[in-house]
C-alpha cells in the first residue's frame, strides 16, 4: 500500500528523475575535470552548486537568467563544446527543463499557456519556416547557433507564465529586473569613466568569455576616437545598451509615483538616476525617445501628477542648455538625427530603403535570417519592424504586430478590473510593465534588437517582460 501510494504521488518518478540527474552530474564533473584545464573544476564546483539551487526553486533560476541578460548578455563558456554555449542560453534551458520536469513528475501541476501562448507558438513557426526557407533547410552552424539562442530566449515567456505562480514571486522577479538593470549602469559608468586605455583591456580580457576582442571595443559618436565617448557597458553596442535600459528604465521610474514601490523610496531614486544617467551616455537617441514615450505612456494612463516632472525636467533641461550651453552636443546630435543630416541616420534612411527592397522582392516569408539572396540587397536594418517583415515577411510583421495589440488591449483590461478591485499594488506593476513594453516597441523603430538573433538577451527581456504582465491576471485568478 505505501508503494503503490508512492506511485500515485509521483514519489517514484522523483527519485528516478533525482538519480538520473545524479548520474549526470557526476558523469560531467568527471569529463571536465578528465579532459579541461585543471581550473575547469573550479569553475565546475559553483556551477553546479548554483544548477542545484535552480533545481530546488525556480527563483534562483529566474534571477540568473534576468542577472545575465541584463548584465553580462553574451557571456559564454570559457571553452568549447562543439559550439560555444552562451551562459543566457544555457540558464534558460535549465530553467525550463526545472519547471517541465516539475510538470511531469507532480499531479497537481498545470501547464499554463496564457491566451497569447498559441499565437506566440505560431509566430514562431513562422519565424522558423522563413529560417529554413532563407537557408534551403542547410544552415551554417553559425546561423543554427544564433536562431536557436534567438528560440530560447523567445521560450522565456513559458518560463515566466509556468514559474510565477503568486504575488510574491512576482515581485521578486519585478525586483530582479530593476536591480538588474541598476548593476549593469553601474558597470556601464564604471567602464565610461575609467581612462581608455584600462576600459579597453578589461573589455578585451572578456574575450575569454565570448566577448569581442578584437575590432570596435570602446565606442564613441560616429566613431570618432577624438569626440564623444559612448557608455556601452557589458552590452558590446551603444544602442543595444540604450534599448535594454530604456524599458527597465521605464519600469523604475514608473515605481516612483506609486504609493507603495517595490522598493525602498531612496533605493528607486538612485536606480533610476543611474539607469537615466548611464542611457543618456549612450548617445542612444532611440532608446531616450523610448524612455520619453513610456513617461508619457504612464503620465497619459494613470499618474497624471507625473506630467509635472516631465515639463519640469523639459524645463530644467532647456535652461541648461540655453544658459548655460549643457548638452550642446547632445542637442546638435538629435537635431542633425531628426533632419537625417548625421551619417548615422543616413545610413539608416539607406537600410530602410533597403528593407523595403527586399520586402517587395520576398514579401510572404521574407529571407530568412542569413545574408541576402540577391547581391545588390543587404540583409539588416534598424527597425525591429522592417526587420520583422524583411526576415518572415509581411505574413511575420502581421503576426508580430497583432501580438502586441492583442497584448495592450488584455492587459489594459485587467488594468480596469485591477484598479476596480482597489488593488493598487498590482495596478502598479501592470502600468510599470505596459510602461517598459510601449519604450521597447518605441525603441524598435530605430534600432533592431529586440528582433535579433545576435542579441537574445533583448528577446527574452521583451517576452520575459510581456509574461509577466500576462502572469499578473493569472495570479489575481489563483488568489480571488
Amino acid at each position: 500500500m505505501q508503494f503503490g501510494a508512492l506511485v500515485r504521488s509521483g514519489g517514484v518518478r522523483q527519485v528516478l528523475i533525482s538519480l538520473l540527474l545524479a548520474v549526470a552530474v557526476g558523469i560531467t564533473a568527471g569529463a571536465a575535470v578528465s579532459l579541461l584545464p585543471f581550473w575547469a573544476a573550479f569553475v565546475a564546483l559553483p556551477t553546479l552548486a548554483a544548477g542545484y539551487a535552480m533545481l530546488v526553486d525556480t527563483r534562483v533560476g529566474l534571477a540568473v537568467s534576468i542577472g545575465i541578460a541584463t548584465i553580462i548578455p553574451f557571456a559564454t563558456l570559457p571553452f568549447r563544446a562543439v559550439v560555444t554555449p552562451a551562459l543566457l542560453t544555457l540558464a534558460l534551458l535549465m530553467l525550463a527543463g526545472v519547471w517541465i520536469i516539475r510538470l511531469l513528475v507532480r499531479p497537481d501541476e498545470r501547464l499554463v499557456l496564457t491566451p497569447l501562448g498559441l499565437p506566440l507558438l505560431g509566430f514562431l513557426g513562422i519565424t522558423f519556416f522563413s529560417f529554413l526557407l532563407g537557408s534551403n533547410a542547410s544552415p551554417d552552424s553559425r546561423l543554427l547557433h544564433n536562431y536557436f539562442k534567438f528560440l530560447t530566449a523567445v521560450l522565456f515567456f513559458f518560463s515566466i507564465v509556468n514559474c510565477v505562480r503568486n504575488r510574491e514571486q512576482a515581485r521578486f522577479v519585478l525586483r530582479c529586473l530593476i536591480i538588474g538593470g541598476a548593476i549593469s549602469a553601474a558597470v556601464g559608468l564604471l567602464i565610461y569613466i575609467m581612462p581608455d586605455d584600462l576600459a579597453l583591456r578589461l573589455l578585451v580580457a572578456l574575450g575569454r568569455v565570448g566577448y569581442p576582442d578584437t575590432g570596435r571595443v570602446l565606442r564613441y559618436v560616429e566613431d570618432d576616437t577624438s569626440g564623444l565617448e559612448r557608455a556601452i557597458g557589458l552590452s558590446v553596442d551603444r544602442n543595444s545598451c540604450g534599448g535594454m535600459l530604456a524599458p527597465i528604465g521605464a519600469l523604475t521610474a514608473t515605481q516612483l509615483v506609486v504609493e507603495l514601490g517595490l522598493l525602498a523610496r531612496r533605493v528607486l531614486i538612485g536606480c533610476s538616476l543611474l539607469v537615466g544617467l548611464v542611457l543618456f551616455l549612450t548617445y542612444s537617441r532611440a532608446a531616450l525617445g523610448g524612455l520619453i514615450v513610456a513617461t508619457m505612456y504612464v503620465a497619459t494612463l494613470r499618474y497624471r501628477r507625473l506630467w509635472w516632472a516631465i515639463l519640469a525636467t523639459g524645463g530644467l533641461a532647456a535652461l541648461l542648455f540655453i544658459g548655460l550651453g549643457i548638452g550642446e552636443q547632445f542637442v546638435e546630435r538629435v537635431v542633425e538625427g531628426v533632419q537625417f543630416r548625421d551619417q548615422a541616420n543616413q545610413m539608416r534612411l539607406a537600410e530602410f530603403q533597403n528593407a523595403v527592397a527586399i520586402i517587395q522582392a520576398y514579401p510572404f516569408f521574407g529571407i530568412g535570417f542569413g545574408q541576402a539572396p540577391e547581391l545588390d540587397l543587404i540583409a539588416g536594418v534598424s527597425s525591429v519592424y522592417l526587420a520583422v517583415a524583411q526576415r518572415t515577411g509581411l505574413i511575420g510583421l502581421a503576426a508580430f504586430l497583432t501580438l502586441m495589440i492583442a497584448f495592450f488591449v488584455r492587459s489594459l483590461g485587467t488594468l480596469r478590473a485591477t484598479v476596480a478591485e482597489g488593488d493598487d499594488e498590482r495596478a502598479a506593476w501592470l502600468v510599470s510593465l505596459q510602461a517598459a513594453i510601449a519604450a521597447a516597441l518605441a525603441v524598435g523603430l530605430l534600432d533592431h534588437y529586440f528582433f535579433n538573433i545576435e542579441f537574445s538577451h533583448m528577446s527574452a527581456l521583451l517576452w520575459g517582460s510581456i509574461a509577466l504582465a500576462l502572469t499578473l491576471e493569472e495570479t489575481a485568478t489563483a488568489e480571488s
